[in-house]
């Protein structure tokens, strides 16, 4: 899947937000397909990805058939998409598939199985105790999972420097920056549900 397909995915998902046939908030990728591109040309269909409330991009890059991700989106799941046959997990909580990830990480490396983990987080997350706590462990039993930031500089609508007094250098962890093209919930629309 290519940039341009990624933005009219959303697109669409947008346009069927604004006549109100989602009833559910949904939070819209955009800015971010380049990096995210260029990061799953190493992701195989056997690995596992870890997502966030913010997950439509990495699904459909994992191969989630679109059509499917959609009905997801309408029947209001936004949020958190699962789908185990292309061992695709989210979770709405900040830093919450940190622990989940890991766990998959340590269960392939003690089994010597040969999947990789992708855990996709935020910069908000990236400054929990929950992702330094991880991200140390995986790190120093060398475990098969990279964990991902992605830095919109922003911990919902906050700067993440001012909601956290600074910002925590990550020297083991892959992160990315973009201006994302969407606001944080919804799609800066007031929408009336039928």
């Amino acid at each position: 899947m290519d940039g341009k397909e990624l933005i009219k995915f959303e697109e669409e998902i947008k346009e069927v937000f604004l006549q109100g046939k989602i009833k559910a908030p949904i939070h819209l990728s955009g800015g971010n397909g380049d990096a995210l591109i260029e990061i799953f040309s190493c992701v195989h269909p056997e690995d596992w990805v870890f997502s966030t409330h913010r997950s439509h991009f990495h699904a459909l890059l994992k191969g989630i058939p679109p059509e499917w991700l959609k009905e997801q989106i309408i029947k209001g799941n936004s949020i958190h998409i699962m789908n185990s046959e292309y061992k695709f997990f989210t979770s709405a909580i900040v830093g919450g598939t940190c622990p989940i990830a890991l766990g998959v990480a340590i269960a392939i490396h003690r089994s010597g199985g040969k999947e990789h983990v992708w855990c996709f987080i935020g910069d908000m997350a990236s400054e929990s105790g929950i992702f330094h706590e991880c991200q140390k462990y995986a790190r120093n039993f060398q475990l098969p999972i990279s964990y991902v930031v992605e830095d919109n500089g922003l911990s919902t609508n906050t700067p993440t420097e001012k909601a956290w007094g600074g910002r925590e250098q990550l020297p083991y962890t892959p992160k990315y920056q973009y201006e994302r093209t969407f606001p944080h919930i919804n799609v800066g629309e007031w929408v009336e549900f039928k």
